[in-house]
């Protein structure tokens, strides 16, 4: 996501940062090309003028002019105003003393609806602790109730049955009244989607929302359409009163206008990000974290709070120990190490939140991707647990067998040895002084160069080639 954005700004700030003197001059280019950067991001051309003009009239202000390091705080506004755009802090979910507490969403066909409620449901059952029930009013198509029944119980929350012969309010009401025999703390209603704003169905979705009267109305909106999102979210807000937006497929969106325009024209926060298709693919909307995101400068809370969730803490210490004593890093380490990766969303996901590390995210995203990951798995597990404890042993023959089994190629696992390697000398430095320095300098080798993850340079701020700060 804003991955064009970020390429464009992080290059026209970078030109003024370090400057000791603001000028009218170079204010105002670049304020042009950050003009020209939000555009061509699909932000709406409303936003893009008040955030400008925001931003010139705080950056010629004493504001700028009595700082000791005028360029850096020219970028500092920068950020403000972006996240003063986006809506400043995180808005959580009202879910209020009512049990159940109602949530109703609604959205245009096609948004990703059906799934965000079941992502939302896993959200508040595994990080809220609620006991969750869900329900399709959808009676205009059957395979979105047997769609919902299915994916309720893959994320472990109570699914109500529905009909497509009933009433949408006949179901919520009946929905609503089981939950509260059950003790259900949150009751989500899935809706009809909508192809356009048809004003039948705008009817329908009124009367549902006036008859269970729920504490948020999240609409649910493709960032893919880019300021189209914006629009459409404005004129679902003047039929029914949202308290809250879903953005999905954000994942896809390139460019960002969706997110940058969504508050600004509706007056309703973004509280939720769909960032994939998997069921655990949603984070809540920080606005301050995604304008740090859009500047190139990273964002560690969120890796942080993703690792918390994700790392097998036992396997983690259980490794540590072992690389305390001296002892190898061997291919299960290494298999284990490659599936926390993938839990958190794989290389690309990891360095995209780290600071300075937008050139390396990109390379990570295009060469360690899934089917990458699932290659060096699928040839650690063609191996004997001999050979992964000593991969020394592996040779000809060996090499052969485990390509046959595994179905790649020799040269293949003639890379995975080599990375392993680099990982196990990682390892061995991340006990030492400057320790996670060192590591890193081995990751942006490892990630470097052609045929998948192995070796290589690259550029960038942590690579070895132009414009990086570590050298070979």
């Amino acid at each position: 996501m804003f991955d064009s954005l970020t390429d464009r700004l992080s290059h026209t700030l970078r030109s003024i940062s370090g400057q000791a003197k603001l000028t009218e001059d170079n204010i105002k280019d670049t304020l042009r090309e950050v003009r020209r950067a939000l555009l061509e991001a699909d932000v709406s051309l409303a936003v893009v003028k008040a955030f400008v003009d925001q931003v010139r009239e705080r950056a010629v202000g004493q504001e700028v002019s009595k700082s000791l390091s005028p360029g850096q705080q020219f970028v500092k506004i920068v950020q403000q105003e972006l996240e003063s755009i986006m809506g400043e802090a995180n808005v959580p979910l009202e879910l209020g003393r009512k049990q159940p507490a109602i949530i109703l969403m609604a959205g245009l066909q096609g948004a990703g609806k059906t799934t965000s409620v079941a992502k939302l449901a896993k959200y508040l059952r595994e990080r809220e602790k609620k006991k969750v029930l869900v329900v399709s009013a959808d009676i205009y198509r059957p395979a979105a109730i047997d769609q919902l029944e299915t994916l309720a119980s893959e994320v472990g929350v109570d699914f109500f049955p529905s009909h497509s012969s009933q009433k949408p309010v006949d179901i919520a009401n009946a929905a609503i009244k089981h939950a509260g025999i059950k003790f259900h703390d949150v009751v989500l209603v899935d809706t009809a989607g909508r192809l356009h704003i048809d004003e039948n169905m705008m009817t329908e979705i009124k009367d549902l929302h006036k008859a269970v009267s729920p504490q948020e109305t999240l609409f649910v909106v493709d960032a893919m359409t880019g300021q189209d999102a914006a629009n459409t979210a404005k004129a679902f807000h003047e039929a029914l009163p949202l308290t809250g937006v879903i953005l999905t497929k954000v994942d896809g969106d390139a460019r960002g206008g969706a997110a940058l325009s969504v508050r600004h024209i509706t007056g309703k926060p973004i509280k939720f990000l769909g960032i994939g298709e998997k069921t655990d693919a949603l984070e809540p909307f920080y606005p301050d974290r995604i304008a740090s995101r859009i500047l190139g400068m990273g964002d560690v809370l969120s890796l942080i709070e993703e690792a918390e969730r994700t790392v097998d803490k036992k396997k983690a210490d259980q490794l540590s120990k072992k690389i305390k004593k001296g002892q190898s890093f061997d291919l299960e380490d290494f298999r284990d190490q490659l599936q926390q990766l993938k839990q958190m969303g794989g290389m690309g996901s990891l360095m995209d939140k780290l600071p300075g590390m937008g050139q390396m995210a990109e390379l990570a995203k295009g060469q360690a991707s899934e089917k990458e990951f699932g290659k060096l798995e699928a040839m650690i597990n063609s191996m004997t647990p001999k050979e992964r404890r000593k991969p020394e042993l592996i040779t000809g023959s060996r090499k052969r067998r485990i390509s046959a089994g595994s179905g790649t190629q020799i040269a293949d696992v003639n890379r995975l040895l080599k990375q392993h390697k680099q990982m196990q000398k990682m390892m061995k430095k991340m006990g030492k002084k400057g320790g996670m320095q060192k590591m890193m300098r081995g990751m942006s080798s490892m990630m470097g160069g052609s045929g998948g993850m192995g070796g290589g340079q690259m550029g960038g701020p942590m690579g070895g080639g132009p414009g990086g700060s570590f050298r070979k």
